[in-house]
């Protein structure tokens, strides 16, 4: 990832924030002609001492890991919010347009896990993630239908060698930060996410 200075952060909470808040990912890898093969997936996060760590699962039909168990080493990248950056928030006439965006991308080794038990625990951490109590439907399944269903699926951890996170803001750009803030905070989503982590990040009070 392409990283001018101004928008690195060496704080690795900003990276783990944004990965807790936004974990929809993109798993790339290469496949068996050394094309890069992407899977869009949620993963969950967990800090295991000081290493960091993403289960998740593809359908086993998704050939990906297979190209994993052959390939270990892949990138995961999260998107976080962004937002087009209109040239009206500087004092002055001769600017451009840009595009604000939050990112981390991150370097990992994958393992396969394909043991009933294992899957099992690994999907009840997803569903914790995202609907806890869809945990009690599921214990409820019949167990014939729990294990077509873990059938179907490959699950796999991701151990994180190297972290990098990117957050553009205009952190170079101080005469733009108020009415930047001021457009992103009357605005989607989005930009209202953005906004916030530009008071995160003190470039505005």
């Amino acid at each position: 990832m392409y990283q001018p200075p101004q928008f690195i952060t060496k704080d690795s909470a900003h990276a783990l924030e944004l990965i807790r808040t936004y974990p929809f990912a993109s798993l790339i890898s290469n496949d068996d002609e050394g094309f890069p093969t992407v899977t869009h997936l949620p993963l969950h996060l967990e800090r295991r001492g000081e290493q960091t760590v993403f289960l998740g699962h593809v359908a086993r039909g998704n050939q990906h890991w297979k190209y994993l168990a052959a390939r270990p080493e892949a990138l995961v990248t999260f998107m976080g919010p962004y937002a087009y950056m209109s040239p009206q928030i500087y004092p002055d006439l001769v600017r451009v347009p840009s595009w604000s965006y939050l990112t981390v991308h991150a370097r990992v080794s994958a393992t396969l896990v394909d043991e009933p038990i294992a899957k099992d625990r690994l999907l009840k951490k997803l569903i914790g993630d995202h609907e806890p109590t869809y945990a009690k439907q599921w214990r409820g399944l019949e167990a014939d239908y729990q294990q077509k269903m873990l059938n179907a699926i490959v699950g796999f951890e991701l151990a994180v060698s190297k972290l990098d996170c990117k957050l553009k803001l205009n952190q170079h750009r101080p005469e733009s930060h108020d009415k930047m803030h001021a457009i992103y905070a009357a605005g989607n989503d989005n930009e209202c996410a953005l906004a916030s982590w530009m008071k995160k990040l003190g470039l505005v009070t």
